[in-house]
């Protein structure tokens, strides 16, 4: 059988509490979004890529009515009229590092929901101190924020992250086959989330579903041209 040419769909990620996946290295992280006691109303949320920065902020964005705003995006919101919404979590921060009207967006609206006693979560790959912010009057404030850290998965939260890249993209796979993955696999949450996107692409193109002759594959396509893609 030819095989299809797979679509490039976009992808909607279930995004709910129920979703997220609670384990051992994020469990601390969770907690603290999910308290009421951040240090002046403002909490740095900082992780590897496709850990769940994004899933978590959304989590306490439904938890408390609030709402996510990409910082690259900052420019484009009038800052009064978004502080009034008295909680605003603003994603990938270090974006924005060096683009002078976005920092100071961020720096006036970091401002005016302490004013009016609001709570501001922002997020990142590595600890605030380290992002490369130019405006130093936002730079020593993000520097100063209590942080919650999602560390590199485990074995039991990888193979949980892989399972749910899968279903995100309408996919299943067997115990058998997710042991087979996680044992692997490039052990990191991005990983998690290349893995899925490549499993998607051989099942789609050979309509076939997740088996380990197909794993196998999968696995192949990451590693490179060097190693073979049959499933036999």
């Amino acid at each position: 059988m030819a095989e299809q040419l797979p679509l490039d769909l976009r992808i909607r990620p279930a995004l709910g509490r129920e979703d997220f996946v609670v384990a051992p290295s994020n469990a601390d992280a969770l907690a603290m979004v999910e308290g009421k006691g951040w240090p002046g109303g403002r909490l740095a949320l900082t992780g590897p890529a496709a850990s769940g920065k994004t899933h978590l902020a959304h989590v306490w964005a439904k938890m408390c009515d609030a709402l996510v705003v990409p910082a690259l995006d900052l420019p484009r919101y009038d800052i009064p009229t978004l502080a009034a919404a008295r909680r605003i979590a603003v994603e990938d921060v270090p974006e924005i590092a060096g683009r002078a009207k976005a920092e100071t967006a961020l720096f006036h609206l970091y401002n005016r929901l302490g004013s009016l006693g609001g709570r501001l979560l922002v997020t990142g790959r590595t600890p605030p101190a380290s992002w490369p912010i130019a405006l130093p009057d936002l730079k020593s404030r993000l520097t100063a924020l209590t942080t919650a850290e999602l560390s590199p998965p485990d074995d039991a939260l990888l193979g949980a992250l892989l399972e749910k890249q899968l279903s995100d993209r309408g996919l299943e796979a067997s115990l058998p086959v997710l042991r087979y993955l996680v044992t692997r696999m490039t052990r990191s949450a991005e990983a998690a989330r290349d893995l899925a996107d490549a499993l998607d692409r051989v099942s789609l193109a050979r309509h076939r579903p997740v088996t380990i002759p197909l794993a196998k594959t999968a696995l192949a396509t990451l590693a490179g041209p060097a190693h073979p893609t049959d499933e036999s």
